[in-house]
């Protein structure tokens, strides 16, 4: 069963439409990996799954629960949208790291001020936060940085920082892990680390939506591959059926100019 379904989804910015109809849905466990060239609406697309943009048409439905409808006011309350974007976990190109924070509270932090909304959090207030601080460390220790809790964003490195990101966007425990090209901001050296994370977080089978330019990782980690060019979904199917035989003409031209690069 579909965890997400994205029906019909529009966005435009002015004149300038970037989302034309996207549909695709995603199910518990998968992975999937959006690939395309820059302007294709790769970033738009998760931005509004993320409430980040609002999209002018269709739905967007979690566990079988319209949390987006364009033509259904009642589904776009603001006082609603930061409930809703807990669905989604997002991990941005850039590390977007707390620098006053350690990175330990760069990753409880969300869950320390939610925790401050329990009926019980004067009461329990000590034993909540152990456990969110717990929570942190095991997350820390997933992605390789048990020794760097105390350190601050400027004592590591930038694949470290982007280890911290994700560590953070799963502190919130999302239905659906969101990355926004995680490696564009790296040097070559560091990337690797990145992606062996993600790809570690994919064997556990965390459902994921991946924007991606590293082809092969696409080829190699997802169960999925997604297509866009000129804000639409072209073609989707498995690696081996996009990469290896891809059947639209848009395909066959992206793929022939990234082996080219």
């Amino acid at each position: 069963m579909a965890i997400l379904e994205v029906k019909g989804i529009e966005k435009s910015f002015g004149t300038l439409k970037v989302l034309k109809k996207i549909d695709f849905s995603l199910e518990r466990g998968e992975a999937i990996a959006v690939i395309g060239s820059s302007g294709s609406g790769k970033t738009t697309l998760l931005r509004c799954l993320n409430f980040l943009e609002r999209p002018d048409k269709g739905s967007i439905v979690v566990n079988n629960e319209v949390i987006f409808d364009a033509m259904d006011p009642t589904t776009q309350r603001e006082s609603e949208v930061r409930k809703k974007r807990l669905h989604f976990g997002l991990v941005f190109q850039n590390f977007n790291l707390f620098p006053q924070y350690t990175v330990l509270k760069n990753v409880t932090l969300a869950a320390e001020l939610l925790a401050q909304k329990h009926p019980n959090f004067k009461q329990e207030k000590k034993a909540i936060l152990k456990e969110i601080q717990d929570r942190g460390k095991m997350l820390l220790s997933q992605v390789g940085l048990s020794e760097k809790l105390e350190c601050y964003p400027h004592m590591i490195s930038g694949g470290q920082q982007q280890r911290v990101a994700i560590a953070r966007a799963l502190a919130l425990e999302p239905d659906i892990l969101c990355f926004d090209e995680p490696t564009s901001a790296l040097d070559p050296e560091l990337t690797g680390e990145v992606l062996k994370v993600i790809k570690n977080l994919a064997e556990r089978n965390t459902t994921m939506i991946i924007v991606t330019h590293e082809m092969d990782f696409a080829r190699d980690v997802a169960n999925r591959v997604i297509f866009m060019d000129d804000g639409v979904v072209v073609e989707q199917g498995s690696p081996k059926e996009v990469f290896g035989t891809p059947k639209e003409e848009r395909t066959k031209q992206f793929l022939a100019r990234y082996k080219k690069d």
